[in-house]
């Protein structure tokens, strides 16, 4: 799972992923959920497919929320069984798929039995492209459009990177810790997850090879 990463510089975005249409500025990183973030869909007025820059609230708030602000965590989704859970099942049925701009994400490693948080960015110095969901709200007390989003994560017990994150559970083994990842979307395959089936989504959803991560702890 991811709770911190950055985004790129706005003409970054605009320049790396061409939405036709972009909003005003939006905030630097670091960002924490339920902060204003960038998300980059399928514009959803439009007959053709336009991609459409749009900020929004990084935690995902679903059809049935009476608040934006929620008890529970939306700003990752497990993709494992996403048909079945109500906040993001409308959401990938309606083919409301997002790519998330990020310079960087940072995770937690507790291999010396302490939080050391990690930096991931790409090896070859260009900004992640992550995959996500996302929903329009409307507060009913105020008629309010609240835009959000959520990234997509995949089980990572068997990656030989991202299985090292995140505390490990001791009553469990190595192969049923359910330790998460997010997924990239590689720029070439970014309209066919925009704008595609939503079987060619699926097959676009799979854990990037060690070699496109350049990790390092952070210093203390």
């Amino acid at each position: 799972m991811c709770n911190r990463y950055a985004p790129p510089r706005p003409d970054d975005v605009v320049q790396r992923w061409q939405p036709r249409r972009t909003p005003v500025d939006f905030p630097p990183g670091p960002l924490f959920p339920r902060a204003p973030g960038p998300f980059i869909r399928a514009a959803p007025d439009s007959s053709e497919p336009l991609r459409e820059l749009v900020v929004g609230q990084w935690a995902l708030v679903p059809w049935f929320a009476t608040t934006r602000t929620l008890a529970y965590s939306t700003n990752n989704a497990r993709f494992e069984g996403i048909e079945r859970k109500a906040s993001f099942k409308p959401s990938w049925v309606r083919g409301q798929r997002c790519v998330i701009p990020a310079e960087w994400f940072d995770e937690p490693c507790w291999e010396t039995g302490r939080n050391v948080w990690w930096r991931f960015r790409r090896a070859d110095g260009d900004p992640w492209g992550l995959a996500g969901l996302w929903n329009t709200w409307v507060d009913k007390a105020t008629g309010e459009l609240v835009e959000s989003y959520t990234m997509l994560t995949l089980n990572a017990d068997a990656h030989p990177l991202m299985r090292r994150m995140h505390k490990p559970d001791p009553k469990l083994g190595p192969d049923q810790q359910d330790k998460r990842s997010v997924v990239p979307i590689e720029l070439p395959d970014v309209d066919t997850w925009l704008f595609g089936t939503m079987r060619e989504a699926e097959e676009l959803i799979k854990l990037a090879p060690v070699e496109v991560f350049a990790a390092e702890p952070l210093a203390a």
